[in-house]
């Protein structure tokens, strides 16, 4: 991670930053340091806390995603917004990059996805069966650019790679996402996939609350940078 932390937001009670891609949100098995680590680090040293930090994490981004992440600085908080995903009143707005046009130019997709824990891997199918779980999602194609296609991307639920294997499923994999059919792209773990905003209520403040998180800077994000 960057010297500097990108944050977007940030009060008592919550904050959130601009995750780049190739960044862990909580720690695994590698025991790669993790965007957790830093923003605790970025807390106990502005606020000259003494002893452990408290920080919730209300929500994951995958390893290769990049952008907005959003954690909890108390407990309340942590439990609000927590309730506030889990009833899905918290409206996430992803962008997408893929070299393949959707066949529409809107649609809601619904699919049935089944998780493969050990190879980390999902599957999405067209009916329901056994040990699947029901994923929804809308997009929009937001503009062309080169051979590129910017998509726009709103999950309705939440599942380990919905996005990814959703937008595989219709023939438009993610640029960079080789696990499920995208172009490889440049190296390290990169893909073309972006959260870039979030809007909810404030968990104490009760009021309306948008965060938009810039694309990375990199020259294919940058085509679009001005939609």
């Amino acid at each position: 991670m960057a010297a500097a932390l990108p944050i977007l937001y940030e009060d008592n009670h919550l904050i959130v930053v601009n995750k780049a891609s190739g960044e862990l949100v909580q720690g695994d098995k590698t025991g790669d340091e993790t965007v957790a680590d830093h923003v605790k680090a970025y807390i106990k040293k502005k606020y000259n806390k003494s002893g452990d930090v408290f920080l919730g994490i209300v929500h994951r981004l995958d390893r290769p995603v990049s952008g907005a992440v959003l954690f909890g600085r108390t407990s309340k908080a942590l439990e609000r917004m927590n309730a506030q995903f889990r009833e899905r009143e918290v409206q996430k707005t992803y962008w997408a990059i893929t070299k393949d046009r959707p066949p529409q130019t809107q649609d809601e997709l619904v699919h049935w996805l089944k998780k493969n824990h050990e190879a980390n891997r999902t599957a999405a199918f067209n009916k329901e069966g056994k040990g699947t779980q029901k994923a929804i999602l809308s997009y929009k194609l937001m503009g062309r650019i080169a051979e590129y296609y910017l998509l726009e991307v709103k999950p309705v639920t939440g599942r380990p790679h919905q996005i990814r294997v959703q937008l595989a499923k219709i023939g438009c994999p993610i640029l960079g996402d080789v696990k499920y059919g995208g172009a490889k792209q440049g190296g390290g773990q990169l893909i073309y996939l972006h959260s870039r905003s979030l809007e909810f209520v404030h968990p104490v403040k009760k009021e309306p609350v948008r965060i938009d998180a810039a694309v990375p800077k990199d020259q294919i994000w940058q085509l679009f940078n001005q939609l």
